[in-house]
């Protein structure tokens, strides 16, 4: 069986954490989110977390090397072997040309477009769970964040990283790495630019078209 490879990109709260998760349970393979490891490691108090941080705290990237040794340990797991879906690496051309190196270039490349202004409204209402980690949307962006969580009871909070004034940053910084990355997928047959302004219902419909139309290509050869 062809392993689905898949690497979702797009801006930050453009759905790919949604999408991902979708992805992962109708193929049954991993979810490999390289934010939320790095949260994990932040939270956990390791020698990582506290070296990244301050770095997610103002909406920075990692480095290269870091962030390419952390997906090459996770792809080295057995539970990769049906494939994953990658959300949040590659985020720079030389992240890209390095899992290129890893894993072929076959890879199903799905870009999530969605307009700046949209990021803005949709991180300002995102809280996440300080019990169960789930992250959830509120009505309303001024939201207190001492509402109860609907599944566990713990405490909907902000994210650092989803700050107005950090959101703008991580934009601007997605803004610098986004066209040569887009570029350098661009010209493959695997790689598709889907709408994310939709229902998140037709972004996963699109997705998975893109995804089955790739499979019986490979399948095809």
């Amino acid at each position: 069986m062809t392993p689905v490879n898949i690497v979702l990109i797009g801006p930050p709260g453009c759905g790919k954490g949604t999408q991902a998760v979708r992805l992962a349970e109708r193929y049954t393979i991993p979810q490999i989110s390289t934010g939320e490891i790095l949260r994990a490691a932040v939270r956990a108090g390791t020698p990582l977390g506290q070296q990244v941080a301050a770095t997610l705290a103002s909406g920075s990237l990692v480095g290269d090397e870091m962030m390419t040794d952390l997906v090459r340990d996770r792809l080295a797991q057995p539970d990769v072997a049906r494939g994953f879906v990658l959300d949040g690496f590659p985020r720079t051309v030389v992240q890209a040309q390095t899992l290129d190196e890893m894993i072929g270039p076959t890879t199903i490349v799905v870009l999530i477009d969605v307009p700046d202004a949209e990021i803005v409204r949709r991180m300002g209402t995102r809280r996440v769970c300080d019990a169960c980690r789930l992250t959830q949307s509120v009505s309303d962006a001024f939201h207190p964040d001492s509402e109860p969580c609907p599944y566990c009871g713990g405490n909907l909070v902000r994210r650092p990283d989803d700050e107005p004034g950090t959101v703008k940053h991580r934009l601007a910084t997605y803004a610098t790495f986004a066209a040569p990355i887009i570029e350098h997928y661009r010209s493959r047959r695997t790689f598709r630019s889907i709408q994310g302004t939709r229902h998140a219902d037709k972004v996963t419909a699109a997705i998975t078209k893109h995804i089955e139309t790739c499979l019986k290509h490979s399948a095809e050869k």
